[in-house]
């Protein structure tokens, strides 16, 4: 039976404003039609009884929003993040699709049979569709023609280590190293950066205050991230058939090598995230170790230039590099080591939050809703080969669709997040934007006060059609 979808203000984001009228989905949750306004919408009621049809007045009812960069942890790290509460949160967060990082789990993503144990794993638990990077295991090339045919998104590397425990299970790798495998693969195949780069010579914390967030912050400056993307950039323009996609980046330093890269023909996408345009150094007191990520917060300084590039299209993507980790890793624990930033795990929960907060500060910036369809729906959806399915709301696409009340406020608290860690930088913070529900392929998945249906998301693997050269 179809279904019926009607709202007073849809933004299609394939044209400019809101259209009153509604959108009509099958029964294999794909888009039907579209009623382009009250009068078709009336027609169609008047001569079809039938239908199940959900009005939602004047919500905003646009695409579903995509997030590119979310750490599952699971298997291996469930207590720090699982596959249901992460698709909860995501699904309470207007998200209808995640896409997987490899770096957390036990293994790492960096092989078929951990490909395989992801996907065994994450069946019948999501609430959204899920979509998984592979991972650059630096010491066995073999498996990754198996993980790109395999249907990955993509393979993501870092330039350099993350901390231990994953700093050995999932390596850094190196420029030459980088440039080998670029030799090797298809030229469909993308590859994203974790886009940092070791100083020549470490700059050393002030051990004498390691509760302190100046004392992390000092040891990632802005250099890192300019020197991690300008060899990113000399490897794209090298190797110009290849995609490259830059995670996470927090300078705005890095910005005029990206435009001078792409300028010349490299293939680069940019990404930040909503901590990066939202949180500033100056604001975080001592001991506030969920505000610790890499690259870290920066100034507040930085942010106007970085939301300047998010106003002209120089940013491309926005998304969460939600990674959550237990309260021991991220010193949240009673004791001395509580507080302790030289030593808390990296990583910012905030999944369920990023639309909000993305909202809130467009509106102190002038911007409006087609800035956060481009880049949180549109363009995550090109990067990850979903463009034909996914990211409008055009006939044919499957039925995922956010709804949401860009008027009402909130204020964060832990009862209301449904991720496995509730700790987060935004905590007691009030947000403007609230999500009234979530439909991935025509099924409600959540919907305000009254909470989630089945978990029926589905895995999304990339269609990689073109023959995969194998390593040697």
């Amino acid at each position: 039976m179809d279904l019926l979808f009607m709202s007073k203000r849809i933004f299609l984001g394939t044209e400019e404003g809101f259209m009153h009228g509604g959108i009509i989905v099958d029964s294999e949750g794909t888009i039907k039609k579209i009623l382009r306004s009250a009068q078709e919408v009336n027609s169609y009621l008047y001569n079809i009884e039938s239908e199940a049809v959900f009005d939602f007045d004047n919500m905003v009812l646009m695409p579903g929003l995509i997030d590119v960069n979310v750490h599952i942890n699971e298997p291996g790290r469930k207590d720090w993040e699982g596959f249901l509460n992460a698709t909860k949160a995501a699904a309470a967060g207007g998200f209808t699709t995640i896409i997987d990082r490899p770096t957390n789990s036990i293994p790492p993503t960096t092989s078929m049979a951990a490909l395989k144990a992801k996907l065994c794993t994450a069946r019948g638990k999501i609430y959204v569709d899920v979509g998984f990077w592979g991972g650059l295991n630096t010491k066995d090339w073999s498996d990754m023609p198996a993980l790109i045919a395999g249907g990955v998104i993509g393979l993501q590397c870092t330039l350099v280590d993350s901390p231990e425990p994953v700093g050995k299970e999932y390596p850094a790798i190196t420029k030459e190293q980088l440039d080998a495998v670029l030799q090797k693969i298809d030229d469909n195949t993308l590859i994203a950066v974790h886009a940092e780069e070791p100083l020549a010579k470490p700059i050393r914390p002030n051990e004498d205050e390691p509760k302190c967030y100046e004392s992390f912050l000092r040891t990632r400056p802005a250099q890192m991230e300019v020197n991690a993307v300008r060899t990113i950039t000399e490897l794209a323009l090298k190797h110009k058939k290849k995609q490259f996609h830059l995670l996470n980046l927090s300078a705005n330093e890095v910005m005029p090598i990206i435009k001078d890269g792409k300028s010349k023909g490299a293939k680069i996408t940019a990404e930040t995230c909503p901590h990066y345009l939202s949180l500033a150094a100056e604001d975080i007191e001592d001991c506030h170790t969920e505000y610790k990520t890499h690259p870290p917060i920066r100034a507040r300084s930085n942010q106007a230039a970085l939301w300047d590039s998010f106003k002209s299209g120089m940013i491309d993507i926005i998304a969460s590099d939600h990674s959550p980790a237990t309260p021991g890793p991220k010193c949240l624990t009673y004791g001395r080591a509580r507080g302790n930033f030289l030593n808390a795990w990296p990583g910012i929960s905030s999944l369920q939050l990023g639309l909000s907060v993305m909202w809130t500060h467009c509106q102190k910036y002038g911007l409006g809703m087609q800035h956060i369809y481009k880049t949180m729906c549109e363009n995550p959806a090109i990067l990850c080969g979903l463009e034909n399915s996914k990211g409008k709301i055009i006939e044919g696409y499957d039925a995922d669709f956010c709804i949401w009340d860009p008027d009402a406020t909130f204020e964060v608290h832990a009862d209301m997040l449904y991720s496995t860690i509730k700790s987060t930088p935004y905590m007691n913070q009030r947000l403007q934007g609230l999500i009234h529900a979530t439909v991935v392929r025509g099924l409600h998945v959540y919907q305000d006060n009254e909470g989630f249906g089945q978990p029926l998301g589905k895995i999304v693997l990339r269609k990689n059609v073109k023959k995969v050269v194998k390593f040697s």
